[in-house]
């Protein structure tokens, strides 16, 4: 049976509704998670004079609140996986399609099944959720669990 939980995760109710879901049956199967954050690079503007004055400062904050984002949500699933008492691995990616940076974290981690939500509430959640479970659905080749 599975050992090795992926779960994709923004921080929103409805993703750690999936994460509980995967911890409850990560303790039932005695099997690991691996709580997985993806966010989209950094897009410098057009013009290149814009970015040599003052856009690698822009950017540098953005990456630092890309960073921060995935902290706070990836704390959320591990304290929910140690509430579960079962391990829990993070893992932030990037990438400008979600749904491959999580197939692609899927084979990295030897994944065996991903539990993820069925859809966004919007704003950042969108980019996570919704479509990119459908995505999921038709392109994985590892089982997924939906969680609603």
């Amino acid at each position: 049976m599975y050992k090795h939980i992926l779960v994709p995760t923004d921080g929103s109710p409805l993703s750690l509704k999936a994460a509980k879901e995967a911890a409850a049956l990560g303790k039932a199967l005695k099997a690991k998670i691996t709580a997985v954050y993806v966010s989209v690079p950094w897009m410098p503007p057009m013009h290149e004079d814009a970015y040599i004055n003052g856009m690698s400062k822009v950017r540098a904050a953005y990456d630092k609140n890309a960073k921060a984002n995935a902290a706070k949500a990836l704390g959320k699933v591990k304290t929910i996986a140690k509430a579960a008492s079962i391990a829990c691995e993070e893992l932030h990616v990037q990438g400008d399609q979600p749904w491959k940076s999580i197939l692609a974290a899927v084979k990295a981690r030897k994944c065996d099944v991903i539990v993820m939500a069925s859809h966004g509430r919007g704003g950042v959640a969108s980019l996570l959720l919704g479509s990119e479970t459908h995505k999921i659905l038709a392109h994985s080749k590892t089982p997924v669990v939906v969680c609603r």
